[in-house]
């Protein structure tokens, strides 16, 4: 009956570590799909956010899209800084997260100006908001490899 009873013992351990492994490989692959589509959206930005800013100089709508646009982004990045990295990811999220701040500072910059109205050439000197968009594509590149995407 010990026997039984140190066997069962040992697969349920064994079951446990192993449900264990299971669950760091679902978090890392949940991480990898949210970094994936936040690489969706700060792309976007990066490529949409240089054109549309140097438009809003002189042009009222566009500068209510550059608003929103910028918004938007700065919603995304709040919403990923948030997220729970697995272990094996924490050092990339932690990258990320430095990039993604000084993306919110810039956004910060452009949001008082254009509610001030003083949105002007020299605002869009601030290329390391968009430059810090472009950067977080090779970290996220990264993670996809250790999800194995």
């Amino acid at each position: 009956m010990k026997k039984w009873l140190v066997i069962f013992s040992a697969s349920v351990v064994l079951f446990l570590g192993g449900c264990s492994f299971l669950n760091d490989a679902k978090d890392t692959l949940t991480y990898v799909n949210d970094a994936t589509d936040y690489l969706a959206v700060a792309t976007d930005f990066a490529n949409q956010a240089p054109a549309l800013a140097q438009q809003a100089i002189s042009d009222v709508q566009a500068a209510e899209d550059l608003e929103s646009i910028l918004q938007e982004m700065q919603q995304k990045l709040e919403g990923f800084n948030d997220l729970q990295a697995p272990e094996v990811v924490a050092d990339l999220h932690q990258q990320i997260v430095e990039k993604n701040n000084i993306i919110a500072d810039g956004i910060e910059t452009y949001l008082n100006n254009i509610k001030d109205g003083l949105l002007d050439a020299t605002i869009l000197e601030n290329t390391e908001l968009f430059q810090s968009a472009q950067e977080i594509t090779s970290i996220i590149d990264q993670i996809q490899q250790l999800g194995g995407e």
